[in-house]
């Protein structure tokens, strides 16, 4: 997903998507704690990984919002 298409979001929609990123996390950490093996213990920290750093630019937009 563009920054362009993220900075045209509203803050509802904003908050919308880091509500599903949140969530998202949540239901990988879980993967996690039930999985067997390095691979995909491996695989699923990446995605987590992935989640947070869209979440974490996503709150920032929002942040950078509520200050206007």
């Amino acid at each position: 997903m563009s920054n362009d298409y993220e900075d045209s979001l509203s803050i509802d929609a904003l908050n919308d998507r880091i509500a599903i990123l949140e969530d998202n996390i949540r239901q990988l950490i879980e993967q996690a704690a039930a999985a067997s093996g390095e691979q995909n213990e491996s695989r699923i920290a990446d995605r987590i990984n992935q989640q947070n750093e869209e979440l974490d630019r996503l709150i920032k937009i929002r942040e950078s919002r509520q200050k206007k």
